[in-house]
This record gives structure tokens, sequence and C-alpha cells, in this order.
């Protein structure tokens, strides 16, 4: 096994799960690189085993895939093939100097991530996934309200129920199956909130029929919050959070055609949990730190899963928000391909057609759905003077419009520069889409040298070898990814 090519797949859920399988049955010493005590991913995510659950399968999706793919990672890790590093919090990935050719990947160990650890690699697969599009109203920061990714994975990992009474609200099709995840559960859902317009899928209706499981898939929500008796609000928002030490109530109001709020219809639902998600955004930080290209918020990636970066693939909710189905073809596609060209072959696309054809139509299904569910257009008109838009540093609204009206911003950097908004611990990935809505300009990935905050100790520790950033400019008419 020593002299096998190596691989680093960042990311144990789907996407990294299928590229490390793929790429250890064709030859290629994988290491697995994840944050989580356990492969998964959010999609995948298990209870602790110490919990003793006694139905582990009846809150998670795609059971028996799971367990084709744990089975098949336990049988390459008895085989000495694949190496999985749990714990395992990656901050940066550089390209080797001085034209040696392949990568570090620098991680931090454990959850308190204070020691550095560093894995060699020839080539990487980036499957970081994604995470959850925040948007702020009056009394977000209230507790009681959650992400609705968060409310499932408490659920999911930690057999909780983050309240007894549930408003979900947003936009997406997540808020199915936290609504009915929670329903089954226990709470009672007083509530599902979703701002888009069923009329808008009808009119896609012959694009998504092309993927009837999807809409067996969705009927089959429809049908579980229909027994469980969740009221279902559509075209409505929630414009209030209500409460003075936690979260007592939220008041919801009906979206006119062009996505404001309309006038006498505000109501107020009693809870004492609020699970409200509005989409995800593709983890990108790794990959602009290569500098790879991006196609807006996501990263370009060919037929292969290949970014324009020689040696780098990507896939799964990096390269674009479209679930586990189709994180799973994208990252045996990105697996096979990287494991033909690390043992020095050519790929041959017929060995990954199937996945290729999924992937396709996964792709269509997706990108009908993306405009059906966008955010209200007039969203940001609801934030008062005094909420906050980023938490980390505790920037209210006016200071951003402050900014823009009387200062002169008119980009993020420079919002950021005069407000200190995204200069927190997250780095503006929560408060990125608020600052990008009331500076008026589209939303772009944050770019930061590093994907999380790291201790001064460990980058003392690091030997100054290798690079980041694009790759040289190749002879003309050369293939940067055949070097």
């Amino acid at each position: 096994m020593t002299d096998r090519p190596r691989l680093a797949v960042i990311g144990a859920g789907p996407a990294g799960l299928a590229a490390t399988l793929a790429a250890a049955a064709d030859g290629v010493r994988v290491t697995l690189v994840d944050s989580a005590p356990e492969a998964g991913g959010q999609f995948y995510r298990q209870p602790a085993p110490g919990l003793g659950a006694r139905r582990p399968q009846a809150l998670h999706h795609g059971r028996r895939t799971w367990q084709r793919l744990r089975a098949g990672l336990d049988r390459q890790l008895t085989a000495g093939r694949v190496t999985h590093l749990t714990d395992h919090h990656v901050w940066s990935v550089e390209r080797h100097s001085g034209g040696s050719g392949g990568f570090t990947v620098h991680a931090l160990l454990g959850p308190l991530q204070e020691d550095g650890v560093t894995v060699d690699a020839d080539a990487v697969v980036l499957a970081t996934g994604g995470y959850e599009k925040v948007l702020p109203f009056p009394g977000w920061t209230l507790p009681g309200v959650v992400t609705a990714g968060g409310a499932q994975a408490l659920l999911k990992g930690g057999l909780v129920l983050p309240g007894r009474t549930a408003v979900v609200a947003g936009t997406g099709p997540l808020l199915l199956p936290v609504a009915t995840g929670l329903a089954a559960a226990g709470a009672h859902v007083a509530a599902l909130v979703e701002s888009a317009d069923p009329k808008a899928l009808v009119r896609r209706s012959r694009t998504l029929s092309a993927l009837p499981v999807k809409l067996a898939e969705g009927a089959g929500y429809a049908a579980r919050l229909l027994r469980h008796r969740v009221p279902v609000l559509v075209r409505h928002t929630v414009v209030e959070a209500h409460g003075d030490e936690r979260l007592t109530a939220v008041t919801v109001a009906a979206l006119d055609a062009e996505g404001r709020v309309r006038p006498g219809t505000r109501r107020r639902i009693a809870c004492d949990t609020l699970a409200v998600g509005h989409g995800m955004l593709p983890h990108t930080d790794l990959a602009a730190t290569l500098g790879c290209r991006l196609d807006g918020v996501a990263v370009h990636v060919d037929d292969e899963q290949r970014t324009d970066v020689p040696g780098v693939w990507a896939a799964g909710e990096a390269t674009g928000i479209g679930g586990a189905d189709l994180a799973l073809a994208e990252g045996h596609i990105a697996g096979r391909s990287a494991a033909a060209r690390l043992t020095g072959g050519r790929p041959d696309p017929r060995t990954w057609a199937g996945a290729a054809r999924s992937r396709a139509a996964l792709r269509g299904f997706f990108a009908a759905l993306d405009p059906v569910y966008a955010p209200p257009a007039h969203w940001a008109e609801q934030l008062t003077d005094d909420t906050l838009i980023c938490r980390c540093e505790e920037v209210p609204a006016h200071a951003v419009r402050t900014a823009v009206g009387e200062l002169g911003a008119g980009d993020v950097r420079t919002v950021k520069l005069l407000t200190r908004a995204g200069m927190g611990w997250c780095q503006g990935r929560m408060c990125g889409p608020a600052v990008a809505a009331l500076t008026g300009c589209p939303q772009t990935p944050a770019r930061t040298p590093f994907a999380r905050p790291v201790p001064l100790g460990v980058l003392a520790g690091q030997a100054p070898d290798t690079q980041t950033g694009p790759p040289d400019n190749p002879p003309d008419g050369k293939d940067p990814h055949d070097d």
C-alpha cells in the first residue's frame, strides 16, 4: 500500500463517502478527513451510541443507502485502503511549492481544536458540504430560535426536541423533513410557514416530473403533515419573534405577488421553538484558498468533477446545493476520475455512466426548484433599525444602513470595514446574506485565508514550503490537469 497514490477526501458526508469508496476500490490510498466523530455528514447523522436509540432509522432518510456506505467504508478500513480521521477540523489545504506536486491538508484535532495535524496527499477531493443561509428578522436572537438544520441535528444526533410547541418557517424542501420529524418525535408543530408559492411548482411540472421519485418523496411528506395535523401557511413569512428571556410567540404574515408583507394579514402564533431556514450555501473556503474558480457561490467543476486547479476535485453541496442523491453521484464520479488520473490512466466515463445520468437529472430538477424557493424579494424591509445583523460583532441594521446611505459604502467589504459586520468568529458566513441585501449587492462567498480560527501556536509550527492561490499559467495549448 505504501507505493500507491494518496488521495485526501475532505468531508465524510454523502459526497465524501462516495468518493472515498470509489477511489479506494480503484487502487488508491485514501485519507478521509472529517470534523465529526462519525461518518455520515448532516444527512446521515446518527445518534451517539451511548444514547441507546431503539429505532435509529425513524428520523433518518435513505437508511439502506447509509448502511451500504457504512459497510463499504468498514471493509476498506479493515483492508487498510482507507484511513478515517474523525474530529479533524480542516482549516487550510496548500499546494506544495517548487513544482513537486502534491498537497498538505492542515487540520485541528479534537473538540478543543488546539493541536495541529497535517496530511500529505497527491490529490484532494473537496466534499465540504454546505451551511444554512441565515436571514435575520426582529427577535431572531431570542433563545428558542434555531435554524431548521439545527433542529434536525438535535433530533438526529441527540434525540432531543428543541421545544414542545414549534413553528417551522422559511422556504425550501428542508422544512418538510424538519416539520414531520419534530411532529413524529412528539412536538406540537403549530404551523409550517412557507414563503414560496405552490403555483410556481405547477408551472415547472414538466421538468419536475422527470424525477417521479422526488415527487413521491414530497407527497409522502405532505401525507405525514396531514396525519400530524400540521397547519401549512403558504405565501407567508415570519416577520417577528416575541419574548423577554426566551421565545414565546411569532408573528407571521401573508406575502403579495412581489414578496412584500400584505397589510392586515399579521397573526400571532404561540410557540417555544422557531426552526427557520431559507436554503443553504456551499462551503467554498478551502476551494477559494486554493484558487479554484467559483461560479457565483459554488465551486466550478467539469464533467469529471475537476476544478480548474490541477489535482483538486470537488463534489456535493460545494459545487451547488442539490441534496444527498446528487452528492452521491458527484462523489462517485470524482473518486473514479481522481483514481484513474492518479494511477496514470485516462478516466473512462463509461465507468460512471449511471452516476452521470443521475447527476444530469438531479441538476435539472434542482435548477427548476431554486427560483421557486428563493427568499421573499423584499424580506429586508422587515428589518427594524435595532435588529442585529452581525451577531458576532453585535452590529445592528441601522449601522449598515448608515454605512451605505451616509458614508457611501457600495460593497460588502466596505461595509465590513466601516461597521465590523463580518469580522467575527464566523467571518461573515452567517451575516453575509443580510449585509449584501442591505448594501444592494449580490451575495458573494466570504474569502478568508483560513476556513476556521486557528491558534497562533499551530500557525507558528507550519513549515513554509507550501503555497496557496491559482496554479502557474501552463504553456499555451496544454491542459493544466495533465501536469
